[in-house]
């Protein structure tokens, strides 16, 4: 049995905290992280707002990420090996795959994939100051929260409501062991009635 688990969301909301969590408890689990796929800086556009446009769909090599799920829904067995997952003996027909990004939810090809979708928010003020503790690659330029990231947040959550793509909202501010906890009970449920 193979699933595939989207953790989506705002940036800075515990998606990847989360991922890591699911990744340590489930079995066969593989991770493919989303920003792994930024395209290199150079192609990253600058918009109106006047910040180059990282929080839209076009700063990501979207086609090199699908051909990496296609190249687990292939063959998860061997996906894992050559990602350092060890297959448990106990659960060998059990694969999982978690998607973790902020806007895995906007890209049409890889939305009918999910066997489970999951959407972490946090409000605007938490979500300000956890960016502002972060430290990035290329930094955050003065002003570019409220002007570019949190509008760019908005409009794809929004266009994913509109499109009607089903998702489990998650709080974002909950302690991280009781999301993980929230997640793992949902789906190993989910295992259990496809096990059915």
């Amino acid at each position: 049995m193979k699933l595939i688990v989207g953790i989506g969301g705002m940036t800075n909301g515990g998606k990847t905290t989360l991922a890591n969590g699911l990744h340590r408890s489930l079995p066969n689990c593989c991770v493919i992280h989303q920003d792994d796929f930024f395209k290199p800086q150079d192609q990253i556009a600058v918009g109106e707002d006047g910040f180059k446009q990282w929080d839209v769909l076009e700063s990501l090599d979207m086609e090199a990420m699908l051909s990496t799920v296609q190249a687990w829904l292939s063959n998860p067995q061997k996906f894992a090996r050559a990602h350092g997952v060890s297959v448990q003996p106990g659960a060998p027909d059990t694969h999982i795959l978690l998607l973790e990004g902020f806007l895995l939810y906007s890209c049409k090809p890889l939305v009918d994939l999910y066997s489970r979708r999951y959407f972490l928010t946090v409000p605007y003020e938490e979500c300000k100051w956890r960016r502002s503790t972060r430290t990035y690659a290329v930094p955050d330029p003065p002003g570019l929260f409220d002007g570019h990231v949190w509008p760019m947040y908005q409009k794809y959550k929004r266009e994913m409501e509109a499109n009607g793509v089903d998702v489990v909202y998650l709080d974002g501010t909950k302690p991280r062991e009781e999301l993980l906890r929230e997640a793992l009970e949902d789906i190993q449920n989910s295992l259990l009635n496809a096990a059915r």
